[in-house]
């Protein structure tokens, strides 16, 4: 089960047998999906050449999916945007200012270097809905493409300057002061995950006049620790932080969609409070409502509430918190993963954004990172998963679970919550790797641990490992 097909995109590991990984042949064959699909979304252009932006982060499979992906298009009559290195919250502002009918972003997030994918984007530079991506899907299996004659052949047309557009566009933001926070002469240590990150996020910090100490910003595609930004792989920069005496530190995945603080003590600001101090500054100029998803912290309703705002919650997967979003009007939303998203900027999680906002929140506050982490509801989660095999019934195993826990308030939107009064639990299957997730929060850690151990045995015996 390394070829997973789902909201998130299409996302695989390289090498091995075709359809069961994302090989040259299944690049191509999802490329060609799509194209397809933008056709058929695009009937009414008629003769007017469609176009897509594709831009791709430091994997060492990157160029070599890249070329594929870009000349199936070509190979489909459909002119490309090429940015080549770049961020995926890059490419969603790439998409509406080049009037692009769509967008890719080639990249596998925070999974290990052995993965890469094709994350596919509307021609607002959003993902895609659930339906919409069944479509992509379906034309696929079928296989149903209709490349151009040699006299209709698409183009690539190359544009490396949108990083630095995307660091202008962030910092005209009303919210943004650059100028006050010039004035703060902050260090700051930045961990790139030696990807795109290590190139965009100093770039944005040294505009911002913030003296940058740089860790893994050398975009080889080799990441020096597990790419996804928590606790247990960052203790490199943990480190860091306190020897340089730096106000904070900075940590970003390979395509710079999740941010995660360190405090200048060199603890975790956690990547759940990413969201949570980026929400209580904005929302403090700007009062409004908020949404995040069923697996992320209490923190944000908290904050949200004091503010006088409501809060809401969404399936997990970028594409259901945007949807909420936009039907309840919500100022600032986001993921619990230190994923931010600021419709003032676009709807997409952006690092940029959230590096920006948290700057100038720090700049008009007279209290250190760890001070401010300290003032907030104070919440604790563990995260833990279950590796899957295709003899795991999942639907199954949760709807025992579900039985098994009628009486206590329970949502099913989205494999399911427990919430109990002071605590919860969170299961479902992930739609980016073959496991299932258990995320819990309790008022202290080791409750949060207790809770998650309970519920992984329970989900173990049920399903028999």
């Amino acid at each position: 089960m390394t070829l997973i097909k789902s909201i998130s995109g299409i996302r695989g590991t390289i090498g091995g047998a075709v359809g069961d990984n994302l090989t040259p042949v299944d690049a191509v064959k999802f490329a060609s999906a799509y194209g397809s699909f933008l056709k058929i979304r695009h009937a009414s252009k008629g003769s007017e050449r469609l176009k897509v932006v594709i831009g791709r982060d430091a994997r060492i499979s990157g160029p070599m999916i890249h070329n594929l992906v870009m000349n199936t298009l070509v190979g489909l009559g459909i002119d490309v945007i090429d940015l080549g290195l770049s961020t995926t919250p890059t490419v969603e502002i790439a998409v509406p200012l080049e009037k692009a009918d769509g967008g890719i972003i080639l990249t596998a997030s925070h999974n290990p270097k052995q993965w890469n994918a094709l994350k596919l984007l509307n021609e607002k530079g959003e993902f895609l809905s659930g339906k919409e991506g069944e479509l992509i899907l379906e034309i696929a299996e079928n296989e149903a493409f209709d490349f151009s004659d040699v006299d209709n052949l698409g183009e690539v047309i190359e544009n490396n300057a949108y990083m630095d557009i995307h660091i202008d566009e962030v910092l005209e933001l009303p919210l943004v002061d650059a100028d006050l926070v010039k004035t703060k002469k902050f260090k700051v240590v930045v961990d790139g995950v030696n990807s795109s990150g290590g190139i965009i996020i100093p770039n944005l910090l040294e505009q911002m006049g913030v003296e940058v100490v740089k860790l893994y910003c050398e975009p080889n595609g080799h990441f020096p620790h597990n790419p996804e930004p928590l606790k247990e792989h960052l203790g490199d920069i943990c480190k860091l932080v306190v020897e340089e005496k730096a106000d904070f530190g900075i940590v970003v995945d390979p395509d710079v969609d999740r941010l995660a603080f360190i405090s200048n003590d060199g603890e975790m600001f956690g990547e759940e409070y990413t969201l949570v101090a980026v929400a209580d500054y904005v929302l403090s100029k700007t009062p409004g409502n908020t949404v995040s998803n069923m697996s992320s912290s209490r923190a944000l309703r908290d904050i949200t509430e004091k503010h006088g705002g409501t809060y809401q919650a969404s399936a997990v997967g970028e594409v259901n918190v945007v949807e909420l979003m936009k039907k309840t009007n919500a100022i600032i939303g986001g993921e619990g993963n230190g994923g931010i998203i600021y419709p003032s900027s676009h709807y997409g999680r952006d690092s940029m954004v959230g590096v920006a906002l948290f700057l100038t929140y720090l700049a008009n506050q007279d209290k250190t990172v760890a001070e401010i982490r300290a003032s907030y509801p104070q919440y604790y989660m563990s995260k833990n998963k279950i590796e899957l095999t295709p003899q795991i019934d999942v639907d199954n195993v949760l709807a025992t679970l579900t039985e098994k826990y009628k009486s206590e308030n329970i949502t099913t939107i989205d494999g399911v919550k427990i919430d109990f009064p002071t605590e919860w639990v969170h299961l479902r299957k992930s739609n980016t790797e073959p496991i299932i997730r258990i995320y819990t929060e309790a008022p202290t850690q080791s409750e949060a641990d207790v809770l998650a151990e309970r519920f992984v045995k329970e989900l173990k015996e049920i399903a028999g490992i």
